[in-house]
């Protein structure tokens, strides 16, 4: 864990208090001012992360341009969260005193813990600004003494505020499916066994029957099981899985036939039909809507 505190960049230039700690891939910042005299700020490095942003107290005005257009212009209370795409530009010019906490969480940690439960399909967050968020605040009330204390916390208790911190944002802002442990669903380890199984041959042919053979079920137990525990037959885990990965790929450059290959799809039409059906809209449209988004070129 590793922690650094900020203070003037030269002498006489007023800049926010600052105090950053790294807790496994997720690093914490506390930023406060007192005043209303900071000059505004300069636009962040793009990063492929997220920032969730919580107000500790009442922030009452500033101004917040994307991709330099002015998105917002006004205050937070207490207890308000914003979830900014470090892959856009962001440049913020503070008009008053604040006091906040950042969460800075890498993307592919995201995909990752996601994957690991079972839920591929991510296409980011949707938070509107202001939105309050008692769990949110709580976590960070909870992190906030290691930041300004010198002693070390549990590496465990950062674990668990990491897990817990994924589970709400991916549950309330990206419309993920965690069920409640129940009778019909998959214990434990046959869910590791089979997501084990699944992301490994995810782009080959699977059947079902190799997947209950795994869990020592029967064809008809396992799918009712497998549906109960992820909230989505095997085949569509499987598309869904394809088309996470395939996003990943058309934002990197690759054209949608050679998506449609590397993630074991027949070809580019059969890539269409099941992306269209999965996101609302053809792998194209997607990818110019996302490169604008992030302020790069359409094509």
């Amino acid at each position: 864990m590793e922690r650094e505190s900020e203070g003037s960049d030269a002498p006489g230039t007023p800049v926010p208090s600052r105090w950053v700690m790294k807790a496994s891939a997720i690093t914490i910042t506390r930023l406060c001012y007192d005043k209303d005299d900071l000059p505004i700020a300069p636009a962040n490095k793009r990063d492929e992360a997220v920032s969730v942003i919580t107000q500790l107290t009442d922030f009452r005005m500033h101004r917040l341009w994307r991709n330099k257009e002015l998105i917002f212009e006004g205050g937070h209370p207490k207890g308000a969260i914003a979830i900014t795409d470090l892959r856009n530009e962001w440049q913020c010019h503070h008009l008053s005193p604040f006091d906040n906490l950042r969460f800075n969480i890498p993307l592919s940690f995201v995909r990752s813990f996601l994957e690991d439960i079972g839920r591929p399909q991510f296409d980011g967050f949707d938070c509107r600004p202001g939105t309050k968020d008692d769990v949110i605040l709580g976590l960070a009330q909870a992190v906030l003494p290691y930041l300004v204390s010198r002693h070390e916390a549990n590496q465990l208790f950062f674990e668990q505020i990491s897990l817990v911190l994924l589970t709400h944002l991916t549950h309330t802002y990206a419309s993920q499916y965690f069920p409640t442990r129940r009778n019909g669903v998959l214990a434990p380890w046959q869910e590791k066994r089979v997501l084990e199984f699944l992301t490994a041959n995810a782009f080959a042919q699977v059947s079902i029957t190799e997947l209950a053979e795994l869990c020592n079920l029967s064809r008809s137990y396992f799918n009712r099981a497998f549906k109960e525990t992820f909230g989505r037959t095997p085949y569509r885990w499987v598309m869904e899985y394809r088309v996470s990965k395939a996003k990943d790929l058309l934002l990197s450059g690759l054209s949608i036939q050679e998506s449609a290959t590397a993630c074991g799809f027949a070809d580019q039409s059969h890539l269409t039909r099941v992306f269209s059906d999965i996101v609302g809209e053809p792998p194209g449209n997607w990818r110019r809507q996302n490169r604008l988004k992030l302020g790069g070129k359409a094509s």
